[in-house]
């Protein structure tokens, strides 16, 4: 799966990838240390087969794992996704992240990864898509919403820090599945 957005490619994270992987999810648990669970010290400790299960997860048929690359071959972006464990049909979006000299509506790098998701998720007969946005993550939030994404007034708490709240939202995809009972 690939595809083209200004000066970036869409691609799928490959089985072999596991060193791009580490040295981007590294990058990404310095950044933005609220939006996943997991700590950069713990992530930075794993291993050669803890990154090639990671890219072997991410290439099972049910999952999705692309990475926007630039000009210069580096990784700026990543998007995920899985399927929901509890919600039949629906498919979480996970791993949301760009480079931070990547950012900003008019590069597009994260609509380009967002529209890849979605086109897989429907090719796929997905009815929902779920993410959890930490509640101290506006910017995150705000491009989800921008992107039709609602709150659903479901939440958890935040698994580095039951304080701090993991709100949830969603995208219908199907309209006839998203009215289905889950």
């Amino acid at each position: 799966m690939t595809g083209e957005s200004m000066e970036y490619r869409i691609e799928r994270i490959g089985r072999g990838d596991w060193q791009r992987l580490r040295k981007v999810r590294l990058a990404q648990l310095l950044d933005t240390p609220l939006a996943f669970g997991e700590i950069h010290e713990h992530a930075s400790h794993h291993g050669e087969g803890e990154w090639q299960a990671r890219c072997g997860w991410l290439n099972e048929p049910e999952r999705l794992g692309l990475v926007a690359v630039d000009a210069a071959g580096e990784w700026v972006g990543t998007m995920l996704s899985a399927p929901n464990r509890a919600q039949v049909g629906a498919l979480d979006l996970i791993g949301v992240w760009v480079d931070p000299a990547h950012r900003g509506r008019g590069r597009g790098v994260a609509d380009a990864l967002l529209d890849a998701v979605l086109a897989w998720a429907r090719v796929r007969g997905a009815g929902r898509m779920l993410l959890g946005v930490h509640e101290a993550n506006p910017r995150a939030a705000a491009f989800y919403l921008r992107r039709g994404f609602a709150y659903t007034g479901e939440d958890t708490p935040y698994v580095l820090d039951a304080s701090g709240r993991i709100l949830e939202m969603a995208l219908p995809l199907d309209p006839a599945a998203a009215a289905r009972p889950s």
